[in-house]
């Protein structure tokens, strides 16, 4: 449940910006164990990747960040802060990041997901993504590597 002074139509969407990545960081270490650092940010936005937040006033509950080129685009990250997750924000992110994509002349889709991420599959899965492989000893772990599964989709999204 969403927390009293923050309800869900207080959120919009915007482009990242360099003075988000210390709070967009904070976000992702709140959420992974291994978490990007501010410095991958900066450069993903010095590289002219898609990179947006929903926020409001006070915070940025997420983020994400997207490559797109010769019609392809790939979900580098998607990010929800851990008590704004289930509440679908982290869809309404990755629905703009994939129409964006589309207008960029996109025509697929494809990200990597850690195999334990059973919600950010279900996810991605309800929007038409379709395990295609996966790779294996991916992603750090605590001590052992994760494998990841790899997820496409054809664009547009209906």
């Amino acid at each position: 449940m969403l927390p009293e002074n923050n309800p869900q139509t207080d959120f919009f969407a915007r482009t990242m910006r360099t003075s988000d990545v210390d709070l967009v960081a904070q976000n992702e270490a709140a959420a992974y164990v291994h978490p990007w650092t501010k410095r991958i940010f900066v450069d993903c936005l010095r590289a002219g990747y898609q990179s947006w937040v929903l926020a409001n006033k006070q915070q940025i509950v997420a983020h994400g960040v997207m490559s797109v080129a010769i019609g392809e685009c790939h979900l580098l990250t998607l990010c929800v802060r851990p008590e704004y997750q289930r509440l679908g924000y982290g869809r309404k992110l990755f629905q703009l990041l994939l129409d964006r994509a589309v207008k960029l002349d996109a025509q697929t889709c494809f990200l990597e997901v850690r195999r334990s991420n059973e919600g950010a599959i279900k996810l991605y899965r309800s929007m038409g993504f379709m395990q295609i492989g996966e790779r294996k000893n991916y992603y750090p772990g605590k001590g052992d590597r994760e494998d990841a599964l790899i997820m496409s989709r054809e664009l547009p999204l209906p």
